[in-house]
């Protein structure tokens, strides 16, 4: 059996839609259709439902889901051990799959990825920048062996998540923005323009839920943004404030570029390492693992 069409099945099981799977696997739509039907089709075997909404399992597709992810989970543990025996010295090797939000790719991860080549020269990664609830997806569908997670409190009974670090969070401004010349309380901010990290974005999250119940008159204006730098070059042109990770910000900081806002004080961010509880680590995944907090704050 093709252990392309098993994989396509979970993650259409998992997303619960044709065209988010199509996107998770880099495939065309038509492609992950054909997959799912040749599926069908082999095991003689209705595995979804199509609705106007999308695709919910079948009572045998929800059977066949759970074997189907241990196939996967056995052709992952079979790859790991043939890319380990590549060599006689002993040395791991092998690819892992990580993902992290855009600050922790941008401030923490180039450093990461850097010593464990330097450490471990036979282990790829593959770093994808992703959400919270993308990536506990993917780890459900085995698209990732690990991920990274800006999240304070999460409650999920298969991922199992450990705090890695804290990372402090600043308010900022352009050094010639009213807002640099003195303390600000909640109401004040709630009356400036905002340029923040998009919708998913834990910290950015809670942080417009606070504006907006500070807010007495109109709401703040908030742009949200794909990119921190396009954040990042919106608030040094003074067009507004953004609440980013002090990592992503220390150099603008330490240039006079950016400033730090005087006022409320934003608890810092919590980082955790989460993998799935029931599928296999790699060698590999587990190097990259240990390497992880080096490059992280106590």
């Amino acid at each position: 059996m093709d252990t392309r069409l098993l994989r396509t099945f979970v993650t259409v099981a998992r997303t619960g839609n044709l065209t988010a799977a199509a996107e998770r696997l880099h495939l065309v739509q038509s492609t992950v259709t054909a997959h799912v039907q040749a599926l069908e089709k082999e095991l003689d075997l209705r595995l979804f439902d199509r609705l106007p909404r999308g695709v919910v399992l079948t009572g045998a597709g929800r059977d066949a889901l759970a074997q189907a992810e241990e196939v996967l989970e056995a052709e992952s543990r079979l790859r790991a051990v043939a890319a380990s025996a590549g060599g006689t010295d002993g040395r791991v090797s092998g690819r892992v799959v990580l993902s992290a939000g855009e600050s922790l790719v941008s401030a923490r991860l180039p450093a990461v990825i850097a010593a464990l080549r330097r450490s471990h020269p036979r282990i790829e990664v593959d770093l994808r920048t992703m959400g919270t609830a993308t990536a506990v997806a993917a780890l459900r569908t085995g698209e990732l062996d690990l991920a990274l997670l800006l999240e304070d409190e999460v409650a999920f009974r298969d991922i199992e998540c450990t705090a890695l670090a804290r990372e402090a969070l600043v308010l900022v401004c352009s050094s010639e923005h009213p807002a640099a010349r003195g303390s600000t309380d909640w109401a004040e901010l709630a009356r400036e323009d905002y340029f923040l990290h998009e919708q998913g974005c834990s910290y950015s999250d809670r942080f417009v839920e606070r504006l907006l119940t500070a807010a007495k008159g109109a709401p703040p204006r908030i742009t949200r943004f794909g990119s921190l730098e396009a954040a990042r070059s919106c608030v040094a042109a003074g067009l507004g404030l953004s609440l980013l990770a002090r990592a992503n910000v220390e150099d603008a900081l330490a240039t006079g570029r950016l400033t730090q806002v005087s006022g409320p004080r934003f608890p810092d961010v919590t980082v955790l390492l989460a993998r799935h509880r029931r599928r296999w680590l790699s060698p590999a995944a587990a190097a990259l693992r240990a390497e992880l907090p080096h490059h992280f704050p106590r």
